[in-house]
């Protein structure tokens, strides 16, 4: 079983966090590491491994390795778990007060 899930990743940010979803559905990603040799990407896959409570080897970047706009996949998981392990990740980063 394997999730898919678009992705929009802010690059060379302050912190690295999933910071919540779009309108069409994609997950918001920022990153500390910049855009350069893969640093960003690796990142990205790090922070969605450790949310969906997976190995990091499970997370990779399918589409658009060179672009901000991203679909990655995710081994172990459907989709439905997926959105719900990273919508509790960011809740949990918000804390109680919402922020």
């Amino acid at each position: 079983m394997t999730a898919r899930l678009p992705v929009r990743v802010r690059p060379g940010a302050a912190g690295s966090a999933l910071t919540g979803w779009m309108a069409d559905g994609a997950l918001k990603v920022a990153v500390k590491e910049p855009p350069e040799d893969g640093r960003a990407n690796r990142a990205v896959t790090r922070l969605l491994a450790q949310a969906a409570g997976v190995a990091a080897g499970a997370v990779r970047v399918v589409r658009g390795a060179a672009s901000r706009a991203k679909v990655v996949e995710v081994d172990g998981l459907d989709e439905a778990t997926l959105r719900s392990r990273i919508t509790a990740a960011i809740a949990a980063a918000e804390g109680p007060d919402g922020g």
